[in-house]
């Protein structure tokens, strides 16, 4: 896998709702919205999803107290995680893989028996640093967000971070 090579970009706008809900405890919600961003990219990046989104499912077997179902999806995860850069897209990988290798440590801990005794505090945010680039579309130069407004510094086209649904969705 060549993940190093496919981090300078900017992340999926539908990866960017995964990540949200996925850090709102909403793990089906987030798995949803990150295989979108998986089948809409075409690089390595979709392997990072892949790995993001298993480990949504994973929890989300927890929630449900389906001990083998987390347990076989958390080890499909890791061959999708396993080789990304300590940030890649903004994204703490490192920190998720060991955030995610921890609540699995404690499921194990408490065996199938006491999966229902599993403390969601063991279910940690991803972090990540949102960087979102635009593109003039009348002059190609890059804007600039600043106070929720995105201006184009050379031609002065500009609009509202509420009008970014029109760009992103």
């Amino acid at each position: 896998m060549k993940a190093e090579f496919d981090c300078d970009g900017i992340l999926h706008p539908k990866a960017i709702e995964g990540l949200k809900l996925f850090n709102e405890g909403k793990f089906f919600e987030a798995h949803e919205e990150l295989e979108t961003a998986w089948r809409d990219e075409t690089g390595e990046i979709r392997n990072l999803y892949q790995g993001i989104l298993q480990v949504a499912v994973t929890y989300l077997h927890i929630t449900r107290g389906n001990y083998e179902g987390a347990v076989k999806v958390y080890g499909r995860s890791l061959k999708w995680l396993k080789d990304w850069p300590d940030v890649c897209r903004g994204i703490f990988v490192k920190k998720f893989r060991d955030d995610a290798e921890a609540a699995m440590k404690e499921l194990g801990t408490l065996g199938k028996e006491n999966i229902g005794k599993f403390n969601k505090s063991h279910f940690k945010q991803i972090v990540w640093n949102e960087k979102r680039k635009w593109i003039c579309d009348r002059c190609g130069s890059e804007m600039y967000e600043k106070n929720c407004k995105v201006s184009c510094p050379n031609c002065g086209n500009r609009f509202d971070c509420s009008d970014l649904n029109i760009y992103f969705d």
